[in-house]
């Protein structure tokens, strides 16, 4: 099987990750996959929700939007029409998930740190992107929260990464583009810690059901994508955790 853009099936795409991409932001970063582009930036913001408020815990929390020509045609904002599209608030309520999975929330103490990730390209994988930079600009903020004292110690435990996987043209690959996730027979998002632990994973049979075996290929595809991407955090990052 040959895919639309010449890798072997257990291939990323070109991952590029730029820290401090924008300059207010406590953490920003500009996340490549691909010609799939998203920036994320962090910000903290000294309150907490109001069902929080008095406990001492802190909050971690996404945006997610995709710009207006970030695909083939342009896609209408959502103030246009009052409120946030569905597909957009399933994305944000799973990258929220994801970062929150490492957060420890008493040692971030009462404070909250949204983490906004923009589509400015979109081909595919753009939520597994977007989790995949929104951890990097999250540990940017933090980091600058440890180094000014504001907080004793990093809140962050582990970090986290997401990649697609699927089956296309019955063969399993790794990081779907976009031509690739439209004709996908399986479809399904993997997200994972540095210390080799699943956060979620998001399967769904498209074109039809598959096998515990088809399962196990894409979990192994998805297991090895991360680690992949979790090391183009380190290295953008210069540390680990």
């Amino acid at each position: 099987m040959q895919r639309p853009d010449g890798r072997m099936p257990d291939v990323l795409r070109p991952v590029k990750i730029t820290t401090n991409y924008t300059m207010y932001a406590e953490g920003s970063v500009l996340v490549e996959m691909g010609n799939t582009k998203v920036i994320c930036t962090a910000s903290v913001e000294n309150k907490v929700p109001p069902f929080l408020e008095g406990k001492g815990l802190g909050w971690v929390t996404a945006e997610y939007a995709m710009l207006p020509r970030a695909t083939n045609t342009r896609k209408k904002r959502d103030i246009k029409s009052l409120k946030l599209d569905g597909r957009s608030s399933e994305i944000q309520r799973l990258i929220g998930r994801a970062l929150r999975a490492v957060v420890d929330r008493e040692a971030l103490g009462e404070r909250q740190i949204t983490v906004d990730c923009d589509v400015i390209q979109a081909d595919g994988g753009t939520r597994c992107a977007s989790i995949t930079g929104g951890f990097v600009a999250l540990w940017l903020a933090c980091k600058k929260l440890l180094d000014e004292g504001v907080i004793e110690k990093m809140p962050l435990s582990a970090q986290v990464a997401a990649v697609s996987v699927g089956i296309f043209e019955d063969e399993a690959i790794l990081d779907l583009n976009y031509a690739e996730d439209s004709h996908a027979i399986v479809d399904c998002n993997v997200v994972m810690t540095s210390a080799g632990e699943f956060i979620e994973v998001q399967g769904t049979g498209e074109g039809r059901p598959f096998s515990d075996g088809e399962l196990q290929q894409l979990l192994a595809l998805g297991r090895a994508g991360c680690q992949a991407l979790c090391q183009a955090q380190r290295t953008a990052m210069g540390e680990s955790l």
